[in-house]
């Protein structure tokens, strides 16, 4: 299995990604990109068929990805792609064992997810809008924070994924999952006036999205990172907002005020706890700091130096 044969396997186990397990465009694409990087670290090796490679291969791969400086979580989803590469393999019949099963990423420092506080948060959502795509806007940057939603989940919303009544979102998450999530009083009022806003854009009558730009398309991702990234510039927030810390802060004040993890995990969507636990770091930096700010003797610890 040559060069050609590796890729057309690459290809055949992405196309099945797509079919079967409805992976994202950026998955594939990513996965894309660490398939061929598989093949040329394993050519620097002499590893020209891939079902002669081991796992002391896959090792000195891993090796040498670190020596590069690749980040501990791209040699992660690097090993992801050459487990799910060799698992598909497997089930074809064309290799008995999976190489990529015993190597593991080195580990890196956790980094913990960037958040607003709860005043900056306000400041951020009660700006009154000054047109009607700040108006638009403000709907949008409500429901991150309202309902914990993912940048591709709030675009790819339609108007049908709403009940307003009942106070309700519906979306479609990662793995094609869906969840049913509660939407917040002051989340609802920006959308009723929004999609009463919306109703006077005529050339947003016959698309579904529920939000559109003037010109009646769907609101694309990069559009919806530009205006929250304006909106936090004029606002006077310190730090460049990104959709995700919406949905950061979102979980981080109500992991702060519920402790109720597994519920946390629910709204975010989160296949595994672990992937939520990391919000239980950033409420322990929040009572270091009250402690750190209030206890009799913590700061005097701090102060104190040997005689």
């Amino acid at each position: 299995m040559g060069e050609a044969a590796l890729a057309q396997q690459a290809e055949a186990w992405l196309a099945y990604l797509e079919a079967a397990r409805r992976a994202s465009g950026h998955t594939l694409a990513a996965y894309r990109r660490d398939l061929r990087l598989l093949q040329a670290l394993l050519a620097e090796r002499g590893v020209t068929e891939l079902v002669s490679a081991d796992t002391l291969a896959l090792r000195q791969a891993v090796s040498a990805l670190h020596r590069r400086g690749l980040a501990p979580r791209s040699i992660q989803r690097f090993l992801s792609a050459c487990r799910g590469l060799f698992a598909y393999m497997i089930g074809q019949g064309l290799m008995s064992a999976n190489p990529a099963l015993g190597v593991q990423a080195p580990r890196g420092a956790r980094t913990l997810p960037k958040v607003l506080d709860v005043d900056q948060a306000a400041r951020l959502l009660d700006a009154e809008p000054r047109s009607e795509e700040s108006l638009r806007d403000k709907a949008i940057m409500e429901l991150f924070y309202s309902s914990g939603l993912r940048l591709s989940e709030l675009c790819g919303l339609d108007i049908s994924a709403l009940d307003l009544n009942e106070a309700l979102v519906t979306v479609t998450g990662k793995g094609n999952r869906t969840r049913t999530l509660p939407v917040g009083r002051q989340a609802l009022a920006a959308l009723r006036e929004w999609l009463q806003l919306r109703r006077q854009w005529p050339r947003a009558a016959h698309c579904p999205a529920l939000f559109v730009s003037r010109r009646g398309t769907r609101l694309g991702t990069r559009a919806v990172q530009v205006r929250l990234a304006q909106h936090a510039r004029e606002n006077g927030l310190p730090q460049h907002l990104h959709p995700h810390m919406l949905r950061h802060s979102f979980a981080s004040h109500l992991l702060e005020s519920s402790s109720d993890l597994r519920a946390v995990q629910e709204l975010l969507g989160h296949a595994n706890l672990s992937t939520t636990q990391v919000y239980t770091h950033l409420d322990f930096q929040h009572l270091a700091k009250v402690y750190d700010a209030a206890h009799p003797r913590a700061g005097r610890r701090r102060e104190e130096t040997p005689e």
